[in-house]
C-alpha cells in the first residue's frame, strides 16, 4: 500500500514542513517543568497554540487535547495528499494509542473524588473513552467509513498499519487514515520519571543503549494509505512483520530504530544493526513515546520521497555504530523501521521508494 498523505503534530509544531525543518535543524532543548517530588524535569509538550484551527475544530469545543491533536493530524494527512473531491464514504479510520485519553481519565477520577459520582461532568467522561479521538475525526472531517481504535503498548501503530492493509485488501475502503496519538499527562510523566532514567540535560541518547535516558513526549502522526496511486505518493509500505527475528538481516539502505529510553536496556537493538548500513534514531526530536514508531515512519517516508537523508539529531556513539551523520541527497530504495518491546519481540516496518507512474 502507498502513503499518499501525512499529517503531524509534535513539539516542534504542526505539519510536514515543521517536521522536515526539525529533521534538518537537529536537536532542540525541551521544555522544563516542575513536578513531584519538587523536581524539575524535561518534557516535549505540544504548544496549545498549535491546536487552535477553528475551521476544523469548530465542532469540538469541549474536546480534550488528545482528540484535537488526532483530528488536526488526520485532517492534514488528507490535505497533504492533494486528492480533490475524495470520497469520504470510502475512507476508514484506525487510531493507534498506547495509553488513550489517560489524562482525561484521571481528570474524571479526580472529579469523582472532589464532587462525588452524581456531580461529575458527562462531557469529561465521554472524552475519556479510548474511541473518543476516532469518533471526533469521523465527525469533524465528515468521514463515513469504518472506524477502529487499536490500543497496545509498544506495537499499536504497527498493528494499525497491518489492519489498514487488511481493510484495503478486502476492499472495505479505498483509503485508510491510519495514525497514532498519545498525550503527555502528569501521571504518565510521573511514572516515567520514577521508573526510568531522566535525561537531565534534555537529550535522549539513542545509541547509548544501556543505560538509557528518556524525555516524555506527545503528539500525533497520521497517514492516508491506499492501494491506489497518485502523483504525490511519499513511499510504499512494503511489509509489516513481527517476531523474535522476523527478517534476519534483510538488505536495506537505512535502519531507523525506535530507541527512546523506554526500555531500561536497549542493547537488544544492536544485533539488528549492520556495519554496512547506516542507522538513524529521531526520538530526540519528539520525545519518548510508545507510539514513536509513527514519527520515525514519517521520517522514513520523507527520506524516500525527497531522496534526502537526515542526520541523527543526537549522535553520541559509544558503541561505534555506523551512524547517519550528514544530511544530504542520497539514493535510498528501502528503509527498515525497527521497534522492540520489553519482551524482546521485534516489529519491522519496511518502507520502499515509490516508482513514479506513467500518467
Amino acid at each position: 500500500m502507498n502513503i499518499l498523505g501525512m499529517g503531524i503534530i509534535f513539539t516542534g509544531g504542526r505539519g510536514i514542513d515543521c517536521f522536515e525543518d526539525s529533521l534538518k535543524s537537529g536537536w532542540r532543548k525541551p521544555s522544563e517543568v516542575s513536578g513531584p517530588p519538587d523536581k524539575k524535569y524535561s518534557v516535549y509538550r505540544v504548544d496549545p497554540e498549535t491546536l487552535t484551527d477553528r475551521a476544523i475544530l469548530k465542532k469540538m469545543r469541549r474536546s480534550d487535547k488528545l482528540s484535537r491533536m488526532a483530528v488536526l493530524a488526520a485532517a492534514d494527512a488528507i490535505e497533504s495528499s492533494g486528492i480533490k473531491n475524495i470520497n469520504k464514504e470510502r475512507i476508514g479510520i484506525i487510531v493507534a494509542s498506547a495509553f488513550g485519553a489517560h489524562a482525561t481519565t484521571f481528570k474524571f477520577l479526580d472529579d469523582i473524588l472532589d464532587f462525588g459520582e452524581a456531580n461529575v461532568s458527562p462531557t469529561v467522561f465521554s472524552n475519556s473513552v479510548h474511541n473518543a479521538a476516532c469518533s471526533y475525526i469521523s465527525s469533524a472531517l465528515y468521514i463515513y467509513g469504518p472506524t477502529l481504535t487499536v490500543t497496545q503498548f509498544y506495537f499499536s501503530f504497527q498493528y494499525a498499519l497491518q489492519l489498514a492493509q487488511a481493510w484495503l485488501n478486502e476492499e472495505r475502503c479505498d483509503y485508510v487514515l491510519a495514525g497514532a496519538v498519545d498525550q503527555c499527562g502528569a501521571v504518565l510523566e510521573y511514572v516515567y520519571n520514577c521508573k526510568l532514567i531522566q535525561a537531565h540535560d534534555g537529550r535522549i541518547k539513542p545509541f547509548h543503549f544501556e543505560p538509557t535516558f528518556q524525555v516524555p513526549g506527545e503528539g500525533a502522526a497520521f497517514f492516508l494509505v491506499s492501494k491506489r496511486d497518485s502523483r504525490n505518493v511519499f513511499c510504499a509500505v512494503e511489509n509489516i512483520r513481527f517476531g523474535k527475528d522476523p527478517d534476519g538481516h534483510m538488505p536495506a539502505d537505512l535502519n531507523i530504530i525506535d530507541t527512546d529510553g523506554l526500555l531500561p536496556d536497549e542493547s537488544v537493538y544492536i544485533p539488528s544493526l549492520s556495519p554496512d548500513i547506516p542507522a538513524a534514531a529521531y526520538s530526540p526530536l519528539f520525545g519518548s513515546m510508545m507510539i514513536g514508531s509513527a514519527f520515525n515512519c514519517a521520517a522514513g517516508a520523507l527520506t524516500l520521497k525527497n531522496q534526502t537523508c537526515y542526520a541523527n539529531p543526537v549522535a553520541e556513539n559509544p558503541r561505534d555504530i555506523h551512524l547517519l551523520n550528514d544530511t544530504g541527497r542520497s539514493n535510498v530504495e528501502l528503509i527498515r523501521c525497527i521497534r522492540y518491546n520489553c519482551h524482546g519481540e521485534k516489529a519491522v516496518i519496511y518502507l520502499k521508494k515509490h516508482e513514479e507512474p506513467a500518467f
